[in-house]
Formats: structure tokens, C-alpha cells, sequence
């Protein structure tokens, strides 16, 4: 049976190679899986993003819980008792570890009030949860020590940002191959990087009014990074979850930059440095084993 079964997949495999697909046939093609895959893009986002329920949230305490057991229980009652308190010896020493993002609050009850310090850049909604226990109660103090931008109360500009810079690259790419195709291998390669590299530089952030400030040199070198879908793209290798997953990354690392600028971690940028550099060969595979450029018609 299972030979039979293999059997049956291979012809099915076979005869769908093989088949010889129309025009109308291939654009009805395209246009189901972009339909699939906005479908699935819209709705895992309205589900992350629309009701976010809060799951084993780090946070640290200062001082004995027992003292001021009211504060610790309305700051859990708001959470939903998702925090996971870890305890540290000082206030200091908290607040360091809410700079380096190994936690999302610090509550001190060593104060003569009880004081919640939240951080909103390093997580948004976590924050908006937590800024509740003033309304249950009003003995708590709540400090934001990570505030977003008061144009970017939600903290979604790096994330639209990263997003079209994305669906730009996409798009270039796939019109370039189309409508100037030719390109040598070398020559395909270039224009990648130089698109790459002069897009991240208009597309870094400048502070218009109050927003989110940038620096441009280290924003051109992370959005480079994390333009492999680009170089995905060139290699008829895309794939929309790596794209996104990508997204992450480099909102993570630019986000970094912006609001933790003496904290930013090496992990998103090592991460985006892989996938540029392992797509990038790809593209040089592909186009070697293929005879012929990216670019080409």
C-alpha cells in the first residue's frame, strides 16, 4: 500500500510538472495565493494584535512582598497573574535589567509609595496593561522608563516602515526582471546592493516633529541587512514567512537603536546578517547552476 501510495504521488507530481499551464491559468494561480496568503497575513495580526492576552511576563520585584502585599496583588490582578516576579536587590539593579529588556516592569516597594516602572518601547501593550492598577489602585505609582514617541503611542511606525520597505524591494525587483531584464549576473548583483543601500538611506527615519530619531548611518546598515528578501526575490526563492519573520528582526534591531541606545542586543542584526548572506549565495547557486542571471528574461 504504501509503495502504491508513493506510486500515486509521484504520477501526481509528475503530471503536475508536467502540465503545460495557460496565461489564464498561471494568472488565476497568482491571484489565489496572494488571496491566501493576504487572507492569512490579515487575520494571524488581527488575532495577535487585536485582543493581545498576556502569557508568563517577566518582571522584577524590590523589596518584601509581604509588605505591601495590596500593591503586588492589584499590579497581578491587572495582569491576570501572568507575572512572573524575580527578585532583585535594588532598585538600580532593576532598572538596569529593564534597559537591557530582560524584564517588561519593575515593581519597588522600597519607596515610600509603591512604584511600578514600565517600559512602552520595549513592549506596548504590556505597558497599557499594566498602566491599569492605577484605576485598582491609586496607591501605585506608575513610572514609564522607556517611553515611546508621543506621535507613536502604539510604537507601529518601525513597524510600517519595515513593512514597505519590504513590499518595495518586492516589487522592484520582480518589475526590474521584468521590464529591464538582461542584466549579467554581475551587473544584477549590483544594482541589488545599490537599491538596497539607497533605499535604506531614504527610507531611515528622520525626526519630522517628534518622531523617532535614527541614526542614519546605523539605520542604512540595518536596513541593508534586512533587505535579503530582496536578494530572495533575485533567486526565485521567496518565501512570504521568511519575509515577515525578517520584518521582526530588523523592527526589533532599529527599535533598539531609537529607544535603547546604549542596550541594543547583537542577536536580530546576527540573525538579519544570516539570511542576507545565505540568501545572497542562493541567488549565486541558483544563477550558476541555471546558466544564466537573475535578471535575465
Amino acid at each position: 500500500m504504501d509503495a502504491l501510495d508513493t506510486s500515486g504521488r509521484s504520477t501526481w507530481w509528475a503530471r503536475l510538472r508536467g502540465h503545460r499551464w495557460t496565461s489564464i491559468e498561471r494568472a488565476g494561480v497568482i491571484a489565489a495565493l496572494a488571496i491566501v496568503m493576504g487572507s492569512l497575513f490579515v487575520t494571524t495580526y488581527t488575532l495577535a494584535l487585536g485582543d493581545p492576552v498576556p502569557r508568563s511576563i517577566d518582571a522584577a520585584l524590590v523589596g518584601d512582598a509581604g509588605r505591601d502585599a495590596g500593591a503586588v496583588k492589584a499590579v497581578q490582578g491587572v495582569a491576570e497573574n501572568s507575572l512572573d516576579f524575580t527578585r532583585y536587590e535594588s532598585l538600580a539593579a532593576a532598572r538596569d535589567a529593564i534597559d537591557r529588556q530582560r524584564v517588561y516592569a519593575a515593581l519597588d516597594l522600597t519607596s515610600a509609595k509603591p512604584t511600578l516602572y514600565v517600559a512602552s518601547a520595549a513592549g506596548a501593550s504590556v505597558a497599557r496593561l499594566l498602566e491599569k492598577v492605577f484605576a485598582v489602585d491609586p496607591s501605585v505609582q506608575v513610572v514609564d522608563a522607556h517611553p515611546l514617541a508621543s506621535t507613536d503611542p502604539s510604537g507601529l511606525d518601525i513597524f510600517y516602515l519595515m513593512l514597505v520597505a519590504t513590499i518595495v524591494g518586492f516589487i522592484t525587483v520582480f518589475q526590474t526582471r521584468a521590464l529591464a531584464g538582461g542584466l549579467t549576473l554581475r551587473r544584477w548583483t549590483g544594482f541589488v546592493v545599490a537599491f538596497a543601500l539607497a533605499a535604506s538611506l531614504a527610507l531611515t527615519p528622520r525626526p519630522v516633529g517628534d518622531r523617532p530619531d535614527l541614526p542614519v548611518l546605523r539605520g542604512a546598515g540595518q536596513h541593508l541587512v534586512g533587505w535579503r528578501g530582496v536578494a530572495a526575490a533575485a533567486a526565485g526563492a521567496v518565501r512570504i514567512h521568511l519575509a515577515v519573520a525578517s520584518v521582526g528582526a530588523t523592527v526589533t534591531s532599529v527599535r533598539d537603536a531609537i529607544y535603547f541606545p546604549g542596550y541594543q542586543h547583537a542577536r536580530p542584526i546576527l540573525v538579519l546578517a544570516a539570511w542576507a548572506t545565505a540568501l545572497f549565495v542562493a541567488m549565486l547557486v541558483a544563477s550558476n547552476r541555471r546558466g544564466t542571471s537573475p535578471g535575465g528574461p
